[in-house]
């Protein structure tokens, strides 16, 4: 380990850690610049599972016993520091001790993201980092195979999204969908049934799809508010609605795709981590 103690924010090779609580400056740098940022140990452990490769470690000293163990052939910086100047540092309070700046790795093809898949999730324009987390861990631990975005969708290697999934995104095989229509072309291609979730007077609850399921089922969820595009319900196979009680209309978004999943069964075991 090449353990680099630091003492001022001038020191060198800290600017992937810097303002990392401004939202917009990272959804932009994060991955123009080719990296995410994995915060704890558990994270860390599981992106270092996947095969991703840290670009540089920060933690506070404290730490380092529990952090040392994973990290022990890794041969880059390893930047140590106080709680204070850490925090001035990265715009709040490490309580989870160690963040890692990870090198992003490139995007496979939706073909390949899906082989073999018969559950898979699609999330058109989600926005809020916090469902796009809750939603890789629905699926995760739901059993479902792999996660499809569209291009306006939120970065699930955002830090808060990596961190409200607890990893989950470093597990659960995701890209990019192309737009609809071609998304579509290209689900359909690979034999997927498209089934929108959201309000419709034509919608079949999900019950009553669920009992007789096509094999290979996208479960597509819509932005937070607004719900599923035009295009997105003109392209989908079936509609389906989670039927509701005492006046509510719908679910938050993280919540919905949980029951669906629930609802629709789990599919095959993938490789997977087991959470401690």
């Amino acid at each position: 380990m090449h353990l680099v103690p630091i003492d001022s924010l001038e020191a060198g090779g800290l600017a992937d850690y810097a303002k990392l609580t401004d939202v917009s400056l990272r959804r932009v740098s994060e991955p123009e610049g080719g990296l995410y940022i994995a915060e704890s140990a558990k994270v860390i452990e599981r992106a270092l599972a996947a095969g991703h490769r840290p670009r540089s470690i920060l933690l506070q000293e404290k730490w380092l016993p529990e952090i040392e163990p994973l990290v022990a052939a890794y041969d880059g910086p390893i930047y140590v520091g106080d709680s204070a100047l850490l925090e001035k540092l990265t715009g709040f309070q490490m309580h989870r001790g160690a963040l890692a700046s990870m090198q992003r790795p490139p995007l496979p093809s939706v073909a390949d993201t899906v082989a073999g898949a018969r559950r898979i999730v699609i999330l058109e324009d989600i926005v809020d980092h916090t469902n796009v987390g809750a939603i890789f861990r629905s699926v995760a631990g739901l059993g479902a195979d792999a996660v499809l975005i569209t291009p306006r969708c939120a970065d699930p290697l955002y830090r808060r999204s990596v961190r409200v999934s607890m990893g989950t995104v470093l597990q659960v095989p995701w890209t990019r969908l192309p737009e609809w229509p071609e998304g579509a072309t290209v689900l359909k291609d690979l034999g997927f049934h498209i089934a929108a979730l959201a309000l419709s007077d034509t919608a079949v609850d999900l019950d009553t799809f669920a009992a007789a399921a096509p094999e290979k089922v996208a479960l597509l969820l819509g932005t937070e508010g607004d719900g599923l595009s035009r295009e997105a319900l003109g392209v989908a196979d079936t509609i389906v609605t989670i039927p509701m009680l005492h006046g509510v209309d719908s679910l938050n978004v993280a919540s919905a795709s949980a029951v669906g999943l629930y609802a629709l069964g789990p599919s095959r075991p993938w490789s997977a981590t087991p959470s401690a």
